[in-house]
């Protein structure tokens, strides 16, 4: 009988498969938006449970029936903004042409690198005044976190910039309302949101090829090892293993990116989500909160940011009639 033969498996669209180099995803497109608003948001992943809703989809079959729905809750502390940064678009890509700080700081974002010298000599009204003549083509603000308000054991926050909609007279004058501020998940997105997901997945160490690439296991009765991609003919006619290879490596704690996750409810009142005995590997959420259908890559208390859909679909749903949450212990006990 002929032979089922599967030389290579595993997708090359994530190449090289490296892991990532800090622990919270960058952003490297945004979104346009003529919103004056932040065009994205951050929290920390607690975990997942599973709501009763309203089916709500125009064409479902099983329309204004009650459907099971898994969601994925994130806590999303206020963040606070640290600068306004403003960008001039140059031959050679983007370039930092001026950055005004806040008047002050949490202590806790000592421990980042922040210039604190820089910012007391930019801290007065001529620098300020000069400030507004600049001439730029957009503005970012410079956010942290405050993972001080949770209840995961961490004070040191994370630092990132986020993009403003709208044109550069409109993000100028937004990024100043809000420079030294707190801003909340809910003057950002809304319940019924389409929006993209960024997050670091959960590492897994080194690797064999078959986790790794999804190869084939080989014949009992093959030769050497069974684990191994086998005898490689034509990808090693060069005089060494071609990169495109399934090899041994590590796996895990890449940057993913998911897209068009449903924001089925947006809360205040941890109540209302609490489980017995809190969430595994998480604890009690203190914060506003977010519940996204589905699962999001990533471990218990890593950050997941959140940034509008870079390609939405059409004919959204709103946000469904939630009939029941489940409240039940996550230990499966």
């Amino acid at each position: 009988m002929p032979r089922t033969r599967q030389p290579r498996a595993g997708s090359m669209q994530f190449w090289p498969r490296v892991r990532s180099r800090h622990s919270y995803a960058r952003i490297r497109k945004w979104p346009a938006s003529k919103e004056t608003k932040l065009l994205g948001f951050a929290g920390y992943k607690v975990g997942m449970t599973h709501l009763l809703i309203e089916d709500n989809r125009a064409n479902s079959l099983s329309k204004g029936a009650e459907i099971f729905c898994p969601v994925t809750i994130v806590e999303c502390p206020p963040l606070k903004t640290a600068s306004i940064r403003l960008y001039k678009n140059t031959q050679y890509g983007l370039k930092l042409v001026s950055e005004l700080f806040a008047e002050s700081f949490d202590k806790e974002l000592e421990r980042k690198n922040i210039n604190q010298k820089k910012k007391k000599e930019q801290n007065n009204s001529e620098i300020k005044q000069a400030f507004h003549s600049i001439d730029f083509d957009f503005a970012r603000l410079l956010c942290y976190t405050q993972p001080k308000l949770t209840g995961i054991g961490k004070k040191k926050p994370e630092i990132f910039e986020v993009a403003i909609g709208g044109d550069k007279k409109q993000q100028l004058d937004y990024a100043k309302e809000k420079l030294g501020k707190e801003i909340n998940i809910s003057e950002v997105f809304k319940e019924g949101y389409i929006i993209d997901t960024h997050s670091l997945t959960k590492g897994k160490g080194f690797q064999g090829p078959m986790k790794r690439f999804g190869i084939q296991l080989r014949h009992h009765k093959s030769e050497k090892s069974r684990r191994n991609p086998g005898t490689l003919g034509p990808w090693r006619g060069q005089g060494h293993v071609m990169w495109r290879v399934a090899h041994a490596g590590k796996m895990g704690y890449h940057l993913r990116t998911e897209y068009n996750k449903w924001i089925v409810k947006i809360g205040n009142k941890s109540d209302e989500i609490s489980t017995k005995g809190g969430f595994l590997n998480y604890g009690v959420v203190k914060n506003p909160y977010i519940l996204l259908k589905g699962s999001v890559s990533g471990a218990q208390k890593r950050l997941i940011r959140f940034t509008d859909a870079i390609r939405p679909k059409k004919n959204v749903p709103e946000a469904p009639q939630i009939t029941y949450i489940s409240a039940e212990s996550k230990q499966g006990r």
